[in-house]
């Protein structure tokens, strides 16, 4: 049984691409009762995706996180990083004996400051040979409109990243492999900072030219990273795991974490636009941690450190990111 976790708008896609399979039911957490209420009566998530339509005879809900870790051997987590470890705060390493863990999550545990994949193996022993990442490029919106998106499986073991692959491939979604957990997943927390710049320098007025430069150079700054913390043979950050997912989340109208930069860079005070966005910006949680990170390697990232001033040391969006576009290559 496919355990569920998570209501918003990836979440909410994430089960409806599960269900394709039309001998599969599941169990879902989540919190919100006013969600749960109107899947029940309407069979569509009242908040987000509300045209997505659910057999909800196939689904088990639950606001009980414990009750859906116990009845299910595959948890799927779609919780927004930074209320993963509060959502978990009551669940136990014994829980997770024998089950599976599988993240959609692309973002860092704030509390922990870790990958998703670190912080389950490291927090609840969960070894890594039962943690699997799934990775884009994947706006909710489009796979909602089951308009053909590719999605990467990470898994040190192959056999379990082959039987993901199968729980989410249907029509509308194909699959690849990857035995690179921390690459992928270190590159899905990087291009919501790196869209987060790209939204402010749109905000700013900059055009398409220059945004060109800024997103190349930005691959180039992911590229030095993954491969400075977690060098590994043969990776290819070219393929769509990588570059693919930062494109997508650079240009694409969905981007909510564009659409949280380029309010900043328009004006809006880094709390009225987290007020005025009804979903979370992961890459404005992301941005700190990976501060935090750089400061202790050593590695040089400039577009990282230049969006950290910006939101967290409130300085001028224009005069930082005026500074930063001198020095790009």
């Amino acid at each position: 049984m496919i355990g569920v976790f998570g209501s918003g708008s990836w979440a909410t896609a994430v089960a409806k691409i599960v269900l394709e399979h039309p001998d599969t039911t599941i169990n879902w957490w989540i919190r919100e009762p006013e969600i749960v209420d109107g899947l029940k009566e309407t069979g569509h998530n009242p908040t987000y995706l509300s045209e997505v339509d659910f057999e909800v005879e196939r689904i088990h809900f639950s606001s009980d996180i414990c009750e859906v870790i116990e009845k299910s051997d595959d948890l799927l987590f779609v919780v927004p990083s930074a209320f993963l470890d509060d959502s978990l705060m009551n669940v136990t390493p014994q829980m997770f004996e024998g089950k599976n863990v599988h993240s959609a999550i692309k973002g860092i545990v704030l509390q922990t400051n870790q990958i998703v994949a670190d912080y389950f193996h490291d927090k609840f022993g969960v070894n890594y040979d039962r943690i699997s990442i799934i990775s884009g490029p994947s706006h909710a919106e489009e796979t909602a409109q089951q308009k053909l998106t590719y999605l990467t499986v990470a898994s040190k073991n192959k056999d379990l990243a082959m039987r993901v692959a199968d729980m989410i491939q249907c029509r509308y979604v194909k699959t690849a492999l990857s035995e690179d957990i921390h690459g992928i997943e270190y590159a899905a927390v990087l291009k919501n900072i790196y869209a987060l710049a790209a939204g402010i320098c749109k905000g700013l007025g900059y055009g398409d030219n220059l945004f060109a430069v800024l997103i190349s150079n930005a691959m180039l700054e992911m590229t030095d990273f993954v491969n400075y913390l977690y060098p590994m043979e043969g990776r290819q950050m070219d393929r769509f795991s990588y570059l693919g997912d930062l494109l997508v989340t650079a240009y694409s109208q969905h981007s909510r974490n564009r659409t949280f930069g380029n309010m900043v860079g328009f004006g809006y005070s880094v709390k009225g636009a987290q007020l005025e966005m009804k979903m979370v910006a992961e890459g404005y949680y992301a941005t700190k941690c990976l501060k935090k990170i750089v400061d202790q390697i050593g590695i040089k990232m400039p577009i990282v450190e230049a969006t950290y001033k910006i939101l967290y040391e409130g300085s001028s969006a224009r005069r930082v990111m005026g500074e930063l576009l001198k020095n790009l290559q």
